[in-house]
This record gives structure tokens, C-alpha cells and sequence, in this order.
């Protein structure tokens, strides 16, 4: 099934649910690129039926960012879609998982010292761009198991220096 704004879902029709941090609602489906390639991206949703205001800004904000966000480090917003009574944040899917759903046990030392400088350099990036996450939780931190790579996301409160 493709919607109009071309964001697809598997082809079952649904998207894949990947995780709920209580706010947001991460899901998997595909993009279409102009030229008909079907690229993986993550939607971010409102969580609620009836979602506070502040989501929405929040997703709007972050979309806002897009332009200093830089997808080594960020989960970079392609496109904000409202359409159906629906808001939806469309963003680059690298692949990975949050941190907050790798945090079950204790973690080997080689992969939490990968895990711990990808967070360091990715917040460097951050604060190099004139901007303040204000909001880095486990929940918006997603971890390549296979590369290592770490990316933020949750922008959604974020600021810039002055």
C-alpha cells in the first residue's frame, strides 16, 4: 500500500512497529524516491489518538533542524506529512535500535566503550552546530549493533546557542 505522500508500508499493509518511548511511536516503512526506488525510513508518530500540541510542535521543530543535522550522527527528518488528522515524522532509517531497548543486562566493555564514544562524538556534532539536544535519554539514542555507528534523535526540544 503507498500512501499519496509516498511513504509506503510493508507489503502486508502495515508498518513494521519497531518502538513506543510513551510519546512517540517508531514505526519501518519505505519511502519512494522520485525515480521509484523504495528506500527503508522510520516514521515517528504521535503516540495518543489525540495527541497534545506539544508533540506536534515538537515534531515540527525538529523537522525545522533538518538542514544542521547531518545523518553520520542525527536521524535526519526527510519530512514532516500531515494529512488524514495524522502528523508524521518521516526520517532517515540507517538501521539500529535504541539504546533504551539494548539495555536489558549488562553490556560487554568493547561495546559499551563503542557505544559511549559514538554518543561523545555524536553530542560534539551536536554542540558544533551551535545546537543543545536537551533531551538525550536512552529513548533517543539509536545504536548500530552491526557497525557500531550511533545516531540522535529527539530533537524536538532542542536550541540553539546564541
Amino acid at each position: 500500500m503507498e500512501l499519496s505522500f509516498g511513504f509506503g508500508t510493508r507489503d502486508d499493509g502495515s508498518l513494521q512497529l519497531l518502538w513506543e518511548d510513551g510519546e512517540r511511536v517508531f514505526c519501518r516503512g519505505w519511502h519512494l524516491d522520485p525515480d521509484g526506488t523504495r528506500k527503508p525510513v522510520l516514521a515517528a508518530l504521535p503516540a495518543a489518538e489525540h495527541p497534545r500540541h506539544s508533540i506536534l510542535d515538537s515534531f515540527a521543530h525538529e523537522y525545522g533542524l533538518t538542514d544542521e543535522l547531518e545523518g553520520t550522527w542525527a536521524l535526519r527528518p526527510l519530512e514532516l506529512v500531515r494529512e488524514g488528522g495524522q502528523t508524521m515524522l518521516v526520517l532517515e532509517d540507517p538501521g539500529g535500535e535504541l539504546l533504551a531497548r539494548r539495555l536489558g543486562g549488562p553490556m560487554e566493555p568493547g561495546s559499551f566503550l563503542r557505544v559511549a564514544i559514538g554518543i561523545a562524538l555524536a553530542l560534539g556534532k551536536v554542540h558544533q552546530r551551535g545546537l543543545i539536544h536537551k533531551d538525550i535519554k536512552p529513548a533517543n539514542i539509536l545504536v548500530n549493533g552491526e557497525t557500531g555507528e550511533v545516531r540522535l534523535t529527539g530533537f524536538g526540544i532542542a536550541s540553539r546557542l546564541s
